[in-house]
């Protein structure tokens, strides 16, 4: 099949960098014996199924059961993975030559088959996926109209070629359609499994995985075990043995058990209040690194008065940025005024006008626009409940921020928090006014941030809908120079500032103890993904 001159490099470009990753063990390291590593996980997963998680937490178990087409290094580059190496035509075409040697952990292998039965299923209606738009947004094929309900899921672009060639096609060129096939949506399922055992197929003694870990064991919020896939592909270059995920949505719980050496990683930073006695005790345990990530609260547009762009504007002026990131949790947090952090791919760093103006100017143009949306702090105060979910740093910021719009705006704010899973169950339902969200990238384009608030995605819990918006995005989906592909997300970004569908509130750094004893930990990644398969444990006392 010919190829266009810019596809057949990007592809070259890309077999050159298909370096494998695994554990790298110098040799002068001596290395524990019994390989077992205890990582802190936040909370508790959605699902550990790859077409259902929907949250942080279940991600990084995914990346350690499951092993899709391509994966990251500890960069974040993307390399070979279940496929060896791949032919790409006009970035529409996709064509994936697997590995051979690949198994599922109960020693059936890893066809194209099983690629194809799980793209399907993310799209199919009967799955209920929440990520289903992760599939029709880059314009896999008929995936729209599938989600919709208005073709069966067979139709999809996907299909196998034979047992060990898979190939997507897409309805329009996507030039970083590559990168979106790291995240576990587009992993492949065992379908002889999930069809015996239906929606039961995840639980420990039934769930067959094709990652370097196996599932062992889950206790619904104590703990997440895995342990070493024998039949891994790569199984040979894997260290660590066992792997627990414990979901601690305390700080201070976490930061506690990993003091006591309980935890040899934690999900996050450490609670501000400790950070400054950490640095002078074990600095060179905290490790920190950009991520691309944003913190922010969601408006429900649909709810009066949150559907009046003024009084959104208002809260989100009224927030003191500069001291959440600063002085409250002094992490390393940078302020945010928008959606994209500077470190993403793709994109400029946006600032708009009222980001520059000075603290008591924003302040003052708040009260503006909360008066003239007809609120008054003594006749008319506006009220509210901001959600969030139980954790100790977002109830910091949230009593933060609540105070600060009612020294400045008068705004009586209502804190509410709920379990993990509820809050998204809120804020699916819109049953909210304004719910805590942060959003980290699933791929390193802009794309992956700017996508959130298309009116076709199913995770906009903020209602966000303008179709100049949404041309933007598809003009830029199609757009192959990175140039004017940039143009396009700093339009798009633009809008979405206009709008204020969200109050962007600090972007995220990966901020995590690691204990000195975890060898192979990625410094540099900016979408945080850790593989355990190439960290190891050093003997220590």
């Amino acid at each position: 099949m010919k190829k266009t001159w810019l596809a057949s490099l990007m592809a070259l470009c890309m077999q050159a960098s298909l370096s494998l990753q695994a554990a790298e063990v110098p040799t002068d390291v001596a290395l524990d014996a019994s390989q077992q590593l205890v990582k802190g996980n936040g909370a508790e997963p959605t699902s550990l199924d790859p077409q259902l998680v929907r949250d942080a937490a279940g991600q990084h178990i995914m990346v350690d059961l499951f092993e899709g087409l391509v994966a990251q290094d500890r960069a974040g580059n993307t390399i070979a993975a279940g496929a060896t190496d791949w032919d790409v035509a006009d970035n529409r075409i996709f064509t994936f030559h697997l590995r051979k040697n690949a198994l599922w952990s109960d020693g059936k292998p890893v066809t194209a088959h099983d690629y194809t039965f799980a793209f399907r299923r993310a799209v199919d209606p009967r799955t209920a996926s929440p990520y289903a738009w992760y599939i029709a947004m880059p314009g896999v094929l008929n995936a729209r109209a599938i989600v919709a309900g208005e073709k069966p899921a067979s139709t999809l672009g996907v299909r196998a070629l034979d047992d060990y060639t898979f190939q997507i096609r897409l309805e329009r060129p996507l030039s970083f359609f590559l990168q979106m096939l790291t995240y576990p949506t587009t992993y492949p399922v065992p379908r002889h499994v999930v069809q015996e055992y239906g929606k039961a197929w995840i639980r420990p003694g039934r769930m067959v995985s094709n990652g370097a870990y196996v599932l062992k064991d889950w206790v619904v919020n104590e703990k997440i075990v895995l342990a070493r896939n024998q039949r891994y592909w790569n199984n040979s270059k894997t260290v660590v043995n066992r792997v627990t995920f414990l979901p601690l949505t305390a700080k201070k719980a976490e930061l506690n058990r990993y003091r006591a050496g309980e935890l040899d990683m934690t999900s996050s930073a450490p609670p501000p209040q400790h950070l400054e006695a950490l640095r002078k005790t074990i600095p060179e345990e905290i490790r920190t690194s950009p991520l691309i990530g944003t913190y922010f609260y969601s408006f429900n547009t649909r709810r009066p008065p949150f559907n009046d762009v003024r009084v959104r504007k208002a809260l989100a002026y009224a927030i003191d940025r500069d001291l959440i990131a600063g002085k409250l949790l002094g992490r390393g947090e940078i302020p945010a005024y928008g959606l994209l952090p500077g470190v993403v791919a793709g994109a400029s760093r946006f600032e708009p006008a009222w980001a520059r103006l000075g603290k008591a100017e924003r302040e003052q143009k708040a009260r503006e626009l909360l008066k003239a949306a007809g609120y008054d702090r003594n006749s008319r105060p506006l009220s509210l409940t901001l959600f969030y979910n139980t954790d100790d740093v977002h109830k910091q910021v949230g009593l933060a921020i609540a105070q600060m719009w009612q020294k400045v705006l008068g705004v009586r704010a209502r804190l509410r928090n709920q379990e993990w899973k509820v809050l998204l169950d809120t804020l699916q339902r819109g049953q909210f006014d304004i719910g805590r969200r942060s959003w980290l990238a699933d791929y390193n384009e802009a794309f992956s941030m700017l996508a959130l608030f298309a009116t076709s995605n199913d995770a906009n819990y903020a209602r966000f809908s303008d179709s100049q918006y949404d041309s933007l995005l598809n003009k830029a989906m199609l757009e192959a120079d990175p140039v004017l592909r940039k143009n396009l997300y700093t339009c798009a970004e633009r809008i979405l500032s206009d709008s204020m569908p969200i109050a962007p509130i600090y972007h995220y750094v990966t901020g995590r103890l690691v204990k000195s004893h975890v060898g192979g930990y990625p410094d540099y990644n900016p979408l945080d993904r850790v593989y355990s398969k190439d960290l190891y444990i050093v003997k220590h006392s």
